[in-house]
């Protein structure tokens, strides 16, 4: 089987096996370059806070215990002498060990008969004068070789009425010998590991890469009819996320196919029409009227006509498409939908005077909610064109704003012939008037826009209608108050 090299699964196995390669080659460095440098560290300063015990509980009846406990516990090797190098006690980490009831003898703890003292303490190491005078040019003296630590002071020491000094050694070469035991581990260890770390590390990449292999081939199939949404949720949460975005585009697109196939098929024959009339008539002028200027004048009337309505059709169009792919809702603002559908009705009314349009208003006061306004303008003139377009012979439109419910109601109601029953439920369906309704809309798009400009602000709409009387369209809008500042 080729392994791609370039794919999710295999480079997060790559980066877990870097992983485990840059632990372990922390742990050698730490286990051999750096260890006995920690260890002489540690020591140090270990035996550094031993010294300021001992220097601090000077003068304590029982000090000499206390010094066989710290020499034992971190042996060490402590002399107290005075100032001119007798020793006033000593102590190693043996001393401890007698004091337990642990019986050793002098082979045993490596040291001679020749190298006691009269007074049964371990004679001074060697250089010991040299120690004293450094400690009396600098009060502490710190000496360190290659595998030996010493460190000393000056210190009060119980029943000795002049300053004592303190001496204290300690090896540091201890773990050298370790080192080479550690590697020999360290080599066992690290393969056995890497090994394992590399087998889990395959095992895991898998098993991250396997539902994000499942996201792209899902992403490969969007828009088409053999989309599958199936996907197996609970891995973690950016995944399924991400799988819900893969279906809501997958549907985006297919309504975004079915609005296209829907415009060929509806608009076309829209566009059409006004197309072949501007043609023919521009031919009229061509063959036939360019020298009468009255029949020019007509004809031109027409193909401006026709050229006004075209645009209205394509206008309306480009409108529905662009609030299908606009969902956003940060753009609301707090509106005063009483003043807006007082100013949008008056505004039509005005427009329609020429063809005897009346609207009746009955608006309540101080209604407000949150909304795009422009948007919302566009619904209201959509609903009194429609009203306007299938009134009755009185030429009115009643308009009505109440709040009911924590909600707005919009009312625009016409006294035409009124609409079917069987036709109420897809009145608001795009084309629908324009196939149903003898094309009296400009592209079968009107009501569709209301819809949707109604459903971005989490509103509802209605028709009610009764043939021979006319029809009410309704707009529920959710109320909000205003802000008070």
């Amino acid at each position: 089987m080729k392994i791609k090299t370039k794919s999710f699964g295999f480079r997060l196995w790559i980066y877990f096996a870097l992983f485990t390669a840059l632990i372990f080659s922390v742990l050698w460095l730490l286990q051999t370059v750096f260890l006995q440098s920690f260890y002489d560290n540690m020591i140090i300063t270990n035996t550094k806070s031993v010294a300021q015990k001992i220097v601090s509980n000077g003068n304590n009846e029982d000090i000499n215990n206390e010094i066989d406990d710290l020499a034992h516990n971190n042996s060490i090797l402590v002399y107290i002498t005075d100032l001119q190098g007798n020793i006033l006690y000593s102590s190693d980490e043996f001393n401890g060990m007698r004091k337990r009831g642990l019986s050793f003898n002098d082979s045993d703890i490596k040291v001679k008969k020749t190298e006691k003292h009269q007074s049964g303490y371990r004679s001074l190491p060697d250089g010991y004068n040299e120690f004293l005078q450094n400690l009396s040019e600098s009060n502490i003296v710190e000496i360190q070789s290659d595998n030996y630590y010493v460190y000393g002071s000056y210190m009060d020491y119980y029943n000795s009425e002049e300053k004592a000094v303190l001496y204290i050694g300690t090896t540091i070469d201890a773990v050298g010998a370790s080192v080479t035991i550690i590697s020999m581990q360290l080599i066992w260890v690290t393969v056995l590991s890497v090994a394992v770390g590399f087998v889990l590390s395959w095992f895991i990449a898998k098993r991250f890469s396997y539902p994000v292999g499942m996201l792209s081939e899902k992403a490969k199939k969007l828009g088409e009819k053999n989309y599958s949404s199936e996907f197996k949720k609970g891995f973690c949460t950016e995944l399924d996320e991400l799988s819900d975005t893969l279906d809501r585009t997958n549907n985006k697109l297919n309504e975004a196919r079915d609005f296209q196939i829907e415009l060929l098929a509806n608009a076309s024959h829209d566009l059409r029409t006004p197309l072949t009339m501007i043609k023919g008539y521009a031919e009229m002028i061509r063959d036939i009227s360019w020298d009468d200027k009255q029949q020019c004048g007509d004809d031109v009337a027409v193909i401006i006509k026709e050229a006004d309505r075209l645009t209205a059709i394509v206008n309306e169009i480009m409108e529905y498409s662009e609030l299908k792919s606009d969902e956003r809702t940060n753009n609301f603002e707090t509106i005063d939908l009483s003043s807006l559908v007082n100013r949008t009705a008056v505004s039509f009314e005005n427009l329609k005077k020429p063809d005897g349009i009346i609207i009746e208003k009955n608006i309540k006061e101080k209604i407000f909610i949150s909304g795009n306004q422009s948007r919302l303008e566009r619904a209201l003139y959509n609903l009194l064109d429609n009203a306007a377009r299938h009134t009755g012979e009185n030429r009115k439109i009643n308009v009505s704003l109440v709040s009911e419910n924590d909600m707005a109601v919009i009312s625009v109601r016409d006294y035409g012939s009124g609409i079917p029953e069987n036709e109420l439920a897809n009145i608001w369906d795009r084309y629908y008037t324009t196939r149903m309704r003898k094309g009296k809309g400009v592209s079968g798009l009107g009501l569709a826009i209301v819809r949707q400009i109604t459903e971005m602000h989490n509103g509802s709409c209605h028709v009610y209608s009764e043939q021979g009387k006319g029809s009410t369209f309704v707009l529920n809008l959710p109320l909000k108050q205003p802000t008070i500042t």
